[in-house]
This record gives C-alpha cells, structure tokens and sequence, in this order.
C-alpha cells in the first residue's frame, strides 16, 4: 500500500522560477464576492513557509493524488493530473464536472519534465509526502501549494483540503459553499441514524490478495466515516491471516474486494461480524472505492448516497436485515 513512488530526474534543472516562498502571511482575507480577481494575490502557508499566488490561475497541474477530485469540485479541469485510479474519468461525479472534456494524466510518478512542459501557473500537492528536495524543484516550475504543518503527511481533513484548495484557484466562497453541502448531508445522516455514534466501523483496505491493511482515524480514506460518528480500531497498518479477529468489531467496511473473494478465506468466514452481516464490500473496480479514495466533496456527496443505507442495516441491531453490496446505483 506504499504510494510514495520514487522521484524522477533528479538533479534536474528548471529554468522558470516562480514567485514561490516565504512571504507575509497577514495577507487580508479575499472578499467572499464570489469574484476571482478580488482573491488574488494570496497567500498560503505549508510546512515550508508559505506560497504567494499573484493571480488566477489559468492552468492547473494536480501533483498529489487526489488533488484534481478537488478542483474538479470547484469548476475547473487541470491541464494535467497525477496518475492515479485509471477508471478515474469514468466516476459519475467526474465525468459530470468534464462534461465531455478529457483529463490528461502525467504518470504514477512525479515527472518534473513532464509537468515543465504543461507550463502550469499553480501546482497542487497536498495530498503527498512532500520533502522539501521536491518542494524546491516544484516551486521552480510554478508556485506550489502543499499541506499545513498541521497535520502528518496525507492526512489533510477533506474540508481543509477543499477550503485551502477554493483558496489558491481564487474560489473561496465556493469551496465553502460545497464543505457546507457536505456536512449538511452528513448531519442529517447522523441525526437519522443517532445508532452510528460510537460504534467501531474497521475498514479493510485492498485485502484482495489476502493482505489486510486497517485505516486509521482521521486518514481521508476513511473520512466520511469518521465524519458520520463512527469509531476507528486502535490497530492500523498491515494485519496477517492470524490476526483476523481485529476485523471483528461492530461493522466491517472491505474496500477492495468482493464478498465473493473474501468468503474463500475459512478465517474471515468464521468472524462474528461476517456470520451476523454486518459487513460491507466493495470491489476498487467500483466507483464506490474511488470515492472513498479520493475524497473529494462531490466524492462524498456521491458515497454517502450509497453508504448510508447499507449502514443503517448492518447497525439496527436486527439479523434480519439483509445489508447489500453498496454497488454503486444511477
């Protein structure tokens, strides 16, 4: 599950260096008018200092890996994006923003030439490790904007990485207007469904070929879940066959899988959280599992239609009821 990929063409030099750097951060606020022009310039602070963005930006590059589900959710198509899931284009919510527009992709790897040549005013990396080696080849190509300082690496909340993102694309008041969208469904979720407060839901990442890895609190893969009251497992990371019992909690989430593929396994067939059914699977061929993933606001708007019925049923506390593949639907 390592997606810290190698970096390409080190030593590489870049010719273009971008207003990028430690600047004041007492920048005032962009007027919530909706207008991209009073937005700018603006600055943002990381946990190299802070990135100055002198205006608009007109073209894109996504670096983390699932930057672009952001910016798409705010309007605008990057003029290239880290490779990622490659059925990413296909997803209802993503193909709804492109309206028939293609998504060029660069690799699975940082390829400093292949962004050069996109010649991008902005570039988002917020979701990756980001050092500071990379930060600095980055910022020579176009402003950078990277995460806080305040949270590990891959683990900016999807409502900062939204509002941090509205920010440096000079639509604050939108990316506002979608984190509440969000959390509006959530709370009416959680009100209609008071039995999810509490409750340890394990989510098992990508255990198709027997390797089971726990995601843990507040990682944005499992977000909406965090979001909808659910507990986490104190465990996290690589879990063995032997080890299967940690799986056994309150609700089970298999993302990666089908139930199908899971079943094959007479140690995860006896857990009592399978017997009882109250769990859930989803193959990564779905776009269920790339919404989780990516963890955009139109991502989750989209997941939480999916999920939170087949919650309610694997927590009403009746065996009778029957908790179905959360398959995506039209």
């Amino acid at each position: 599950m390592n997606r810290r990929l190698a970096v390409l063409a080190a030593g590489l030099l870049l010719a273009t260096v971008a207003a990028c750097g430690s600047t004041d951060d007492n920048t005032a606020a962009p007027a919530a008018s909706g207008s991209a022009a009073a937005a700018f310039p603006v600055s943002i602070e990381h946990k190299f200092g802070s990135t100055t963005i002198e205006k608009k930006p007109e073209r894109i590059v996504t670096v983390g890996w699932n930057d672009q589900d952001f910016v798409l959710a705010l309007g605008e198509v990057p003029v290239s994006t880290r490779e990622w899931f490659t059925e990413y284009p296909t997803y209802p919510w993503v193909a709804a923003k492109l309206g028939g527009k293609t998504l060029p992709t660069f690799s699975a790897e940082i390829n400093y030439e292949a962004i050069i040549k996109q010649k991008p005013d902005l570039i988002l990396a917020i979701y990756e490790t980001i050092n500071k080696e990379t930060y600095e080849k980055l910022s020579q190509i176009a402003p950078t904007v990277i995460q806080s300082k305040s949270y590990a690496d891959e683990m900016t909340p999807w409502d900062v990485q939204t509002l941090t993102t509205g920010k440096a694309i000079g639509k604050p008041a939108e990316a506002q207007a979608l984190v509440d969208k969000v959390n509006a469904k959530i709370d009416a979720a959680k009100k209609a469904n008071p039995q999810f407060a509490g409750k340890v839901l394990v989510e098992d990442y990508g255990p198709e070929k027997g390797q089971h890895w726990l995601v843990p609190a507040n990682d944005p893969r499992r977000a909406l879940f965090d979001a909808l009251g659910f507990a986490a497992q104190t465990e996290s990371a690589d879990v063995s066959e032997e080890r299967l019992d940690l799986l056994d909690r309150d609700v089970l989430f298999i993302n990666g899988a089908t139930k199908t593929d899971m079943l094959k396994s007479a140690v995860f067939s006896r857990l009592k959280v399978v017997k009882e059914d109250r769990t859930l699977y989803t193959s990564f061929s779905t776009p269920l599992a790339g919404a989780l993933s990516y963890s955009g606001p139109d991502a989750l708007l989209y997941a939480l239609d999916i999920l939170v019925p087949q919650l309610k049923n694997a927590t009403d506390g009746d065996p009778a009821t029957a908790v179905a593949d959360p398959m995506p639907f039209s």
